[in-house]
């Protein structure tokens, strides 16, 4: 009896789990906190001067650091997976960026590439890391882009992972909805966030439908911030005349499912880049750290080792 009534609790804490939007709210706020603690990363305010950046910090205080970089609308939520491959052996630094994640949002600020970029360093210093690999998703693949051109000197790698700023040859579906007037990132509604969440991802993690609903939610909550954000990334502060400045390392990373950015853009990186290598994964979408973190994480640390050897 004991057994059943036990198996009984068990199913209705699941299935409570599953269905609730409190239980949805509550996973989707403290899940990803203790995900990330699990794996030795833990989170930190930092003070850089114009605002206090949130980020997780972790691994080995001696050992080269790794900077990880969210990309627009997401934060440092997505690359914990990823990191836990990578750990053991360096310290990795994931920032939530202005505008984002608990650093928060503040109309004043500015959010163009080079800004985000330059408090990309102004956070290396205040930890006290001279020089860092920089990865970074998206919008954050395109602020690794311009922490190479305007700090080289901080740089060991560079590796953008699906990254905005250089115009792809072929659009993406969502440069298609662009044209036509609709963004896809401007949630109103559960059904436009169901319409959107496939398009960022071809082989997304399980969520629990309490845990979608949730971040339909916050995007519909954060829509107005995310308006405001989005006129500094788009058509704005082209990475591709800057590129030839770039000599250091630099693998570009794509999924050749992506349908934000079609991944025709990444031959334009390797093209510009004198020092340049592309990795395309077959069957991904636009986050290959989230989709297949193990085997991103794989290439990328062949990569970073290969550079510096």
């Amino acid at each position: 009896m004991k057994k059943i009534i036990l198996a009984i609790i068990v199913a209705a804490a699941g299935y409570w789990a599953w269905t609730s939007p409190v239980a949805g709210q509550w996973i989707y706020a403290n899940a990803s906190d203790a995900e990330a603690s699990f794996y030795g990363l833990e989170q930190q305010a930092v003070d850089i001067g114009e605002l206090q950046m949130q980020a997780y910090v972790g691994g080995p205080e001696d050992a080269e650091a790794i900077v990880m970089i969210h990309g627009y609308s997401a934060d440092k939520d997505v690359w914990p997976r990823f990191a836990k491959h990578l750990i053991k052996d360096y310290r990795v630094v994931i920032p939530d960026l202005a505008g984002h994640g608990d650093t928060g949002f503040d109309a004043s600020w500015d959010y163009s590439g080079p800004a985000q970029a330059k408090r990309v360093a102004a956070l290396m210093d205040a930890l006290g890391i001279e020089k860092a690999h920089i990865t970074g998703n998206s919008m954050g693949g395109f602020i690794t882009g311009w922490f190479a051109v305007l700090f080289p000197e901080k740089t060991i790698t560079a590796a953008p992972m699906d990254p905005g700023g250089v115009a792809s040859p072929i659009p993406s579906d969502m440069e298609k909805m662009l044209a036509e007037g609709k963004n896809p990132f401007s949630v109103e509604s559960v059904e436009d966030f169901k319409r959107f969440y496939p398009m960022t991802m071809a082989k997304p993690p399980f969520l629990p439908p309490s845990v979608l609903a949730a971040m339909a939610e916050q995007y519909m909550a954060r829509k107005p911030e995310l308006e405001a954000i989005f006129p500094y990334l788009h058509g704005r502060d082209g990475l591709l005349p800057e590129l030839p400045k770039v000599e250091l390392p630099l693998m570009v990373i794509w999924g050749d499912q992506d349908r934000l950015i079609h991944v025709s853009a990444g031959q334009q990186w390797v093209n510009a880049a004198p020092n340049a290598q592309l990795h395309i994964f077959e069957g991904i979408g636009h986050m290959p750290m989230v989709e297949i973190p193990a085997q991103a994480a794989a290439v990328y640390r062949a990569f970073i080792s290969t550079a510096t050897n």
